[in-house]
């Protein structure tokens, strides 16, 4: 009888452990998936910020729009780095550097600096008869801002097709083949859902318009820093 008793509470005692050892073990699973979990979260988020820089200068671009902007191609002088005409003026050049200064990213130094370094590269002696770096009016030329971005950014191939006109990129026009333009292509989309919008300025103000096929295209750039 002592020896039935014995083996009985031997018997609990071993399930009693098998079920601790159980519990213990899906505890540790439970935890490893998590932490998987949280691992892949973290390489997804990091995915993302490496992914979204044309989303994030589209936001920029966006933000800055503002219809009671005067455009005014006039020479200002300003101050160096970060400088910028007066707020409530401005060109299509201006778009660009503005929203690229709300990501931190400062085209007067960037494009000053790379100038010093290869002015012969610039167009300002052959259009402009300049000898010499400018940093009130440089990265305000859209010639510039081309020779720029195909040095330092992307070039892109220029299409006729709206698909290939992606979210943060820029696209510069000669219109009536004397006027260069730059705009920048947004994530917003066009009435029809074909196109996205723009905000560049033309003459009528700082604005987000269906405008990417209105003028011929010339040039199509990516630039991220």
């Amino acid at each position: 009888m002592i020896k039935f008793k014995t083996n009985k509470l031997l018997l609990y005692i071993i399930l009693r452990r098998m079920k601790l050892i159980y519990l213990l073990t899906t505890c540790i699973l439970l935890l490893s998936c998590n932490h998987k979990e949280k691992n892949i979260l973290l390489a997804e988020n990091n995915l993302e910020v490496v992914q979204t820089f044309g989303q994030q200068l589209s936001d920029a671009a966006t933000s800055i729009i503002d219809p009671s902007i005067d455009y005014d191609p006039a020479y200002f002088s300003i101050k160096y780095p970060n400088g910028d005409i007066p707020k409530n003026k401005g060109v299509c050049t201006d778009v660009i550097i503005r929203s690229y200064r709300k990501l931190g990213i400062d085209l007067q130094k960037e494009i000053h600096e790379d100038m010093i370094s290869n002015f012969s590269q610039y167009p300002n002696l052959e259009k402009w008869g300049m000898t010499k770096t400018d940093t009130n009016i440089d990265h305000r030329r859209v010639p510039n801002l081309e020779v720029f971005f195909e040095r330092k950014g992307t070039k892109l191939p220029v299409t006729q097709n709206a698909k290939d006109y992606k979210t943060g990129e820029m696209v510069t026009w000669m219109i009536n083949n004397k006027l260069p333009h730059i705009g920048i292509i947004t994530n917003k989309k066009s009435k029809d859902g074909q196109r996205n919008l723009i905000v560049h300025n033309v003459g009528g103000r700082q604005v987000l318009e269906d405008c990417l096929f209105e003028y011929k295209i010339v040039g199509h750039y990516s630039y991220t820093n």
